[in-house]
């Protein structure tokens, strides 16, 4: 039987050392490692040891009763947050490592919420019970009052035998369970499978307590978590699969990881994945912390690494499974790498294109005009981490600049765009129609176009262009999002219409729409937990205001408030060092990416940027016509009245 097992947590709740215990007691490591002693197996990056930080989502492989564990130790920095939720997609179980002395943190409701909906079954262990200031049983409350009241403690459970009290907490959440526990009361074997079953589908939630730096609890955690595991993956079904990871090795081989849902991949094997890419399997490695061993085949249920394929990217389906994942955590922060004199930027950019295939949160930019590379981060630690990457992998010196805000744009009304593109021996015309659409929805695409106007194929081609890159807004060049874009109509020539027409006249139609509606900045928000005493809760409201959040009605808990809220990320990012001075490192801030609203600072954020849309190179809202034999532009303004197919 295969599982992959997730352990996760808020930093510096013990998480690698708890990994390292498992590790250990299954006879995967012959020595414990230790972080404050950089000799973790599983954060074996010269990074990761000098920082005391789990930066990469590394995999151990534990052989224990009658099953294999891939075994995935995930970052608890929010600022590797994007490598954590990519692995979470393909855990079987998660393990959630809480603090008995800090209780449930900002970090550690992000993968609560992460998990919830992944629907992954879940365990916790409270952890450094021997700690001064430790409360087991408070922190065991704050899991059932902010997170789920389907937890149960097992720590009297070994492996066989149950207490009664845990067999009536499990017949309380089915009817027919408590029937059953009312006329035939305490049967070991069903108990045990019907808490499986609970814990497979996500309608409970077992608990323990430990010490992973003392090894209290935690050979005994885990011989409750194999009991209560089970996975069924079938080998007998085609082959289908997840990439989850990338990576690239010392010799620069692109090695790419995959969970294998269904069937048996073999070496030589022609795999398809991605937009119906098909390659052939030259490898396959089964990673064990940055060990491996090749094989000649990989199965269902399976961790393991392939060459042979170029393109794949993290989140690809393959085999059989064509559904491409998406990913809830995104970075708001952009920066711009600076370079020492005499680099040449363009070499360089295919190291920073390495690194975004391996995080491809990242969203590496060229911008040829200024010859500048930006990338976006989460954070600064995050920047921090990959100068040193930089250096390490690619000796390379640079510094980043300071992370600016990643703006969007929309709309606020109706309108239509034309645009028309005829060079002398070319010719496309489109009309858009271009409506607000939902927030945090995206670009929608509907059409509403002819065959008898364009054929089919044409129409398919410009709904590409509109998805291809992200488009400029007119205000200050940033993406636009959130407008609902129908295909009206359009003209083709079957003489001059050539490749790459129509994709300048849906840009102009797009861009011409722009300039004729009501324009709106959008910045990133974050959706905010703080907790503090409750003499505190005013200095916090204040703070809120003053940072033009928006709060919900306080909730109050024994001496302690609850604010919750959404705030503009420009506003908040210094903020967790501002509440923990004056609250002496006890108040607590969980920080969420809640979407994109209107900008607070509009016109303060359009003057500093700057941005020029009549410089923009990449985009123009003029058409181009022709007569006597050459083309010539026809401005934004005055373009629509000479289309060709009002």
């Amino acid at each position: 039987m295969n599982k992959t097992i997730g352990i996760l947590a808020h930093v510096d709740a013990g998480k690698t050392t708890f990994s390292e215990q498992l590790l250990y007691h299954t006879n995967s490591i012959k020595k414990r490692g230790r972080v404050d002693h950089q000799s973790a197996f599983l954060d074996s990056h010269m990074i990761e040891k000098q920082r005391g930080i789990t930066v990469f989502a590394d995999q151990g492989i534990i052989e224990y009763g009658n099953a294999t564990y891939y075994l995935i130790d995930t970052p608890g920095h929010v600022d590797f947050s994007p490598e954590m939720e990519r692995a979470i997609q393909v855990m079987d179980f998660a393990i959630v490592i809480i603090s008995a002395v800090e209780g449930i943190e900002g970090h550690t409701e992000t993968v609560w919420s992460l998990l919830k909906k992944h629907q992954i079954p879940t365990f916790f262990f409270i952890n450094k019970i021997d700690r001064t200031g430790a409360d087991a049983e408070r922190v065991l409350e704050e899991i059932r009052s902010q997170f789920t009241t389907d937890v149960c403690d097992i720590s009297s459970f070994n492996g066989s035998d149950m207490s009664e009290e845990l067999i009536e907490f499990i017949a309380e959440r089915e009817e027919e369970l408590l029937d059953f526990y009312m006329e035939k009361g305490y049967q070991s074997t069903f108990w045990i499978e019907k808490m499986q079953e609970m814990i497979t589908s996500t309608s409970l939630y077992p608990c323990a307590y430990g010490s992973a730096l003392q090894d209290i609890g935690v050979k005994e955690f885990f011989d409750c978590f194999d009991r209560l595991t089970t996975t069924k993956y079938n080998k007998d079904k085609p082959f289908a699969g997840r990439v989850y990871k990338i990576r690239y090795d010392e010799a620069g081989t692109r090695i790419t990881f995959i969970k294998a849902k269904s069937g048996t991949l073999h070496v030589r094997e022609e795999l398809s994945y991605g937009n119906g890419e098909a390659e052939k399997i030259t490898q396959i490695r089964k990673y064990n912390g940055n060990q491996f061993q090749q094989v000649n085949k990989g199965n269902a249920g399976e961790l393991f690494a392939v060459t042979g394929l170029t393109k794949a990217v993290v989140g690809d389906g393959v085999g059989k499974l064509l559904e491409k994942a998406e990913y809830e955590l995104v970075p708001t922060l952009r920066s711009k790498v600076v370079f020492e004199p005499g680099i040449n930027k363009k070499e360089a950019l295919k190291f920073f294109r390495i690194l975004e295939a391996e995080d491809p949160s990242l969203h590496v930019t060229w911008e040829e005009r200024l010859q500048d590379i930006h990338l976006h981060v989460m954070g600064k630690i995050q920047l921090e981490v990959l100068q040193e990457i930089v250096f390490e992998r690619f000796a390379l010196q640079v510094q980043f600049e300071r992370p600016e805000i990643l703006y969007k744009e929309t709309i606020e009304t109706d309108t239509i765009g034309y645009g028309h593109f005829e060079p002398l021996r070319h010719y496309a015309e489109v009309h858009l129609q271009l409506e607000p659409g939902n927030r945090n929805q995206g670009i929608v695409f509907e059409n509403a176009c002819h065959t008898d106007d364009l054929p089919v194929a044409i129409q398919n081609l410009i709904r590409q262009h509109l998805f291809e890159r992200n488009h400029h807004g007119i205000l200050t060049g940033s993406p636009l999002t959130d407008v609902r874009i129908t295909l009206l109509t359009g003209g083709a020539h079957n003489k001059h219409t050539h490749g790459g027409d129509f994709r300048e006249a849906t840009y102009r139609a797009l861009r011409q729409g722009l300039e004729k509606v009501c324009n709106r900045l959008l910045e990133p928000y974050y959706s905010f937990k703080i907790k503090v005493d409750i003499d505190q809760m005013g200095r916090v409201l204040s703070d809120i205001q003053t940072a033009h959040g928006q709060f919900e009605t306080p909730e109050t808990i024994e001496d302690k408030a609850i604010l919750t809220g959404k705030v503009p990320v420009a506003t908040f990012l210094e903020y967790s060092t501002t509440l923990a001075s004056f609250t002496q490192g006890k108040g607590q801030l969980s920080l969420t990416f809640a979407g994109y609203y209107p900008c607070h600072n509009e016109q303060e954020a359009i003057d500093r940027l700057g941005y020029d849309k009549n410089a923009d190179p990449e985009y123009t809202s003029s058409s181009i016509f022709c007569a006597k034999g050459a083309g010539y532009t026809v401005p934004w303004e005055k373009a629509e009245a000479m289309m060709h197919c009002l």
